[in-house]
């Protein structure tokens, strides 16, 4: 039997900081840190700051995302406009392009991404 790599995150100890996109807030799960950097998850939510997305795409291998709060839209390349609320899930295929479209001001999203470190590549367009 092993404890290697076991982790519990409480709510009450939660950190939310700025990461990838200036108007979300991530709150690290210690997920990364367990699984040697295999995978990350993290809670997002929505916070002040200029909404600018641009068409883009992510080098993974795993990438999922399962709305706790609020909503999102995205354009998602061969799929269009995509509308994501509270209780609903999706699962982004490697290198899908995609660009955020809007979101609610009490967005709060739960995102699992297999590897932790991934590559986030911007493109001129998603389905163009």
């Amino acid at each position: 039997m092993t404890t290697r790599g076991f982790v519990v995150s409480h709510a009450r100890d939660a950190r939310f900081e700025r990461g990838l996109r200036a108007f979300f807030e991530y709150r690290d799960l210690g997920i990364a840190r367990a699984t040697e950097g295999r995978v990350v998850a993290h809670v997002i939510r929505a916070t002040d700051g200029d909404f600018l997305s641009h068409p883009h795409f992510h080098k993974t291998t795993f990438q999922m995302i399962y709305v706790l709060k609020g909503w999102i839209e995205f354009d998602y390349e061969g799929q269009g406009k995509v509308r994501l609320e509270a209780g609903s899930c999706a699962h982004q295929p490697p290198e899908i392009r995609h660009q955020e479209l809007g979101h609610s001001a009490d967005l709060e999203l739960l995102e699992i991404v297999f590897p932790a470190d991934f590559e986030t590549v911007e493109v001129p367009s998603v389905n163009g």
